[in-house]
């Protein structure tokens, strides 16, 4: 019987310590404002933005940019594609811990 343990079925763009913070917090809830991430992933303001984009980028993640008031509010909510792609990672990881 062949090893189905395969490290590479991992998605890169979650895995990171904070993108899968992020993930996490967001399959929760419909969406999160960026200080509520900080606080949530004790993360400073520039590496949540690194992270926010590369979800973004990768369709994961949507972010809305508004005020509220004369204050900047930045939003960040998980597209479906990201749900998707979520769920799958979970899957992922589950298998591969399994047969560990």
């Amino acid at each position: 019987m062949a090893d189905e343990f395969d490290i590479n079925r991992i998605d890169d763009v979650i895995h990171g310590r904070v993108r899968l913070g992020i993930m996490a917090v967001l399959a929760g809830i419909d969406s999160a404002d960026f200080n509520t991430l900080k606080t949530r992933l004790q993360t400073t303001d520039g590496n949540l933005s690194v992270h926010l984009r590369k979800l973004e980028d990768a369709g994961f993640v949507a972010v809305n940019k508004r005020f509220e008031g004369r204050k900047p509010l930045t939003e960040a909510s998980m597209t479906p594609a990201g749900r998707k792609a979520f769920v799958a990672y979970l899957d992922t990881m589950q298998g591969l811990v399994g047969k560990a």
